[in-house]
């Protein structure tokens, strides 16, 4: 009998939240490089998971998406994939669940981050944490990232598709005039100087979803802008929500296209705070849900894995 063929070891990576009120600190902690939080902030930010639910559901969904990814990539029975999850800012931290797969002996390892656009300060972050993990474990395991996948088909079919039935949450004699306001995650404008596709891509993915929507007037904005002394890439959501009540609109659809995942950054700064500031402009605002471990993101996912994997040359 032949030996069973190693496995591939796919690493799912993403930022992570506290998994408890407690917590709070100690994440902003690991967040911050280990720079202290500010007392006022830390009780800012522990109040925002307190009203969505009193801990991050990333690692949740995460894990759920990996369980279901694992399956269907291994349902053809050809290869033998094996789903991790590591998190950049808390447990399971990256480091440690690379040791964890490497008791599995893995042919290679594929990592993929839960995030579509590809910026050095994200997705470069996470690639970093893999190769110190690998250089404090002297693993010399092959390796390789998905690094972009924002323009992928399937991608972008889904978020229209949340976008048309969300529509339906408006009257029907305005839906055709409802704005759609693009957001994604602003990062430092410093990125801006070093060239760093993330602005680009951004655009590409809101471009292409565009490209689908027909006639429906659409926006931009960055949001969840952070609290370091320098400039952030904008617009922001606020003021671009402060140009459509100017310019009369009463009802505007959020789509967060830099995210995948429910997180405070939809939890609450879209659906807490962005939809209170709409409500005293006389707005109604509605989002879209985000993919989570739905199953459209399991057949984008599945897709992009074997697109990546019939790439490589082993």
């Amino acid at each position: 009998m032949s030996a069973a063929p190693r496995p591939i070891a796919l690493l799912l990576m993403a930022m992570g939240g506290p998994d408890s009120l407690e917590n709070v600190e100690p994440y902003l902690l690991d967040v911050r490089g280990g720079r202290p939080t500010p007392p006022e902030l830390v009780e800012e930010i522990r109040t925002r998971y307190r009203v969505t639910g009193g801990k991050s559901p990333v690692l949740d969904i995460t894990c759920e998406v990996a369980a279901a990814l694992e399956q269907r990539l291994n349902a053809s029975g050809e290869r033998r994939f094996r789903c991790y999850v590591g998190l950049r800012h808390w447990h399971p931290f990256i480091r440690d669940t690379y040791a964890e797969l490497l008791k599995a002996d893995p042919d290679h390892i594929v990592g993929l981050c839960m995030a579509p656009q590809y910026s050095s300060l994200s997705i470069g972050a996470y690639v970093k944490k893999v190769e110190e993990a690998r250089a404090e474990l002297a693993d010399e395991t092959p390796i390789s990232f998905v690094k972009s996948w924002h323009c992928h088909p399937l991608l972008i079919a889904a978020i229209v598709a949340h976008i048309r039935h969300t529509l339906e949450r408006f009257p029907v004699e305005v839906r055709a005039q409802v704005p759609v306001l693009f957001t994604a995650h602003s990062l430092p404008e410093r990125v801006v100087a070093m060239k760093d596709p993330y602005p680009e891509e951004v655009g590409a993915t809101v471009q292409a979803v565009c490209a689908q929507l027909g006639g429906q007037p659409t926006r931009f904005a960055y949001q969840s802008q952070g609290r370091s002394g320098e400039k952030w890439l904008g617009p922001s959501v606020e003021a671009t929500l402060d140009d459509l009540a100017q310019a009369g609109h009463h009802h505007v659809l959020v789509a967060p296209i830099g995210f995948l995942c429910d997180h405070v950054e939809t939890l609450y700064d879209i659906d807490i705070e962005l939809t209170q500031l709409a409500r005293t402009k006389g707005i109604q605002l509605e989002r879209i849900p985000m993919l989570n471990a739905s199953a459209p993101l399991i057949d984008i996912l599945t897709s992009v894995v074997e697109t990546h994997e019939s790439s490589l040359v082993h």
